[in-house]
């Protein structure tokens, strides 16, 4: 499970975030690519836009639901 205490730390401020357990597997990039992105120094993925509207909202839960690593949380600060 996700940890808010331990985001990346260029997620935007919001609901979805990706934390440091990210393995870059590109499976969140693809799933909402409207969402998330790459930090190509770093190596890992991060929310750079927060859902906006319904299918947004499905699709980050479908890259949070699919993440091999757990690394997607849908509980941040609002």
């Amino acid at each position: 499970m996700a940890d808010r205490e331990d985001k990346n730390e260029e997620n935007v401020a919001g609901k979805f975030y990706v934390d440091s357990q990210c393995i870059d597997c590109d499976l969140c990039r693809e799933t909402a690519p409207n969402n998330f992105t790459r930090s190509d120094d770093e190596g890992y993925s991060y929310v750079y836009k927060q859902a906006e509207n319904d299918e947004e909202i499905a699709q980050c839960r479908e890259a949070m639901e699919g993440c091999p690593v757990e690394a997607i949380g849908e509980d941040g600060d609002e």
